[in-house]
Formats: C-alpha cells, sequence, structure tokens
C-alpha cells in the first residue's frame, strides 16, 4: 500500500510541475497583430459602400388634419380625413460621383450626395382613416386630400433644419465607419450634383 501511495505521490508531483511550466511558458509568449494600411480601401470595399443604396439618417413622423367641404342647396357635404406619414431623409449612395474617396496615408477625403426624401410614397394608407364624413365622395375627391396631405407634410418636414441635421448624422456616421477603417484624418463634402 505504501508502494502505490509513493507512485501516486510522483505522478501528482509531475503532473504539477509539468502545469507549471507549461503556464510559464505561456506567459512568455507575444502575439501581435498588425494592419496593412493597403488593404484598408480596397475596390470591393468600395463597391460594397456603394451597394448600401439608400442610406437613412433621419425619420420623420407627421400626421395631418386634411378637410373639405363642397357647398349645397340644402346642405353642406364635408369631408374630415387624418394621414398619417413617415418621411426618411437620407442619401442614395448609387448617386456618387466617380473617384469619390481619395486617400493618402492614414487620410482620407469622401464626397457624397446630396440629403434627400428617399421616398415619394410616405403616406401610409392603411393608417389614414376618416374622422368626420357626410355626404356622398368620389374617388378623386379623396386623390385631391391625399396629394394636400402630402403638400403639407412635405412643407412641415422638408425644411432646412431636418435637412441640417441628417447631413449632421450622415457625417457622424461616416466619420465613424471611416475610424474603425484605421483612418486618421477624415475629411467629409457633401455636395449636390
Amino acid at each position: 500500500m505504501k508502494k502505490k501511495f509513493i507512485i501516486i505521490a510522483a505522478i501528482m508531483v509531475v503532473i504539477a510541475v509539468g502545469t507549471l511550466w507549461f503556464c510559464t511558458s505561456l506567459s512568455k509568449t507575444e502575439i501581435s497583430l498588425t494592419q496593412q494600411d493597403d488593404d484598408r480601401l480596397s475596390p470591393t470595399l468600395i463597391t460594397s459602400i456603394q451597394d448600401i443604396g439608400e442610406w437613412e439618417f433621419l425619420s420623420i413622423h407627421d400626421e395631418e388634419l386634411v378637410d373639405t367641404v363642397r357647398r349645397g342647396i340644402f346642405s353642406d357635404d364635408e369631408l374630415i380625413r387624418i394621414y398619417y406619414g413617415t418621411l426618411r431623409l437620407g442619401m442614395n449612395m448609387k448617386k456618387v460621383r466617380p473617384h469619390w474617396i481619395r486617400t493618402e496615408g492614414d487620410s482620407i477625403s469622401i464626397t457624397l450626395p446630396p440629403v434627400a426624401l428617399l421616398d415619394d410614397e410616405f403616406i401610409d394608407e392603411a393608417r389614414t382613416m376618416a374622422f368626420y364624413e357626410s355626404g356622398s365622395w368620389s374617388n378623386e375627391d379623396r386623390e385631391a386630400m391625399y396629394h394636400r396631405a402630402e403638400a403639407k407634410m412635405r412643407q412641415r418636414c422638408l425644411t432646412a433644419e431636418n435637412m441640417r441635421t441628417a447631413e449632421g448624422n450622415a457625417t457622424q456616421q461616416f466619420r465613424q465607419l471611416l475610424r474603425s477603417m484605421g483612418f486618421k484624418r477624415i475629411g467629409i463634402d457633401i455636395s449636390e450634383q
């Protein structure tokens, strides 16, 4: 029994010494990662940024109350509808100019297309509801009201302030994207086409 105990103790000592040696050799190992500057902005990466297509930077939810009255001899017909819409401001990356990205070392300059309304069909017709309706109204009457609501939403939401906010968001998001690629000096220009 004493021999078995000595053998088991010797095995345990060998395992402990081996584990200690293995752990100390790991702490001396150095791992270094280097990034090659030439691979930061490959043609494939540029194409993938352009392939994003429409990039939304500001979403504005709006509702408009539109009414119309038709005068009659004995009574007036009235129609009041509430329209809901979401106007999305952003950039269409398919509209970038040739050579829109220029790099030199750790510097990059990009020229982006202007911020614009991404979708002209922004009214949610499923949520449109009649608030009040008296008399009979044709599809043409409802279509005319739809266009009035659309014009009101454009006027209320497509302001210079909202455009500047969307441009600021675009600049911030592109700056973060380019910093994550390793660029230190970043120039961003948003210009009219």
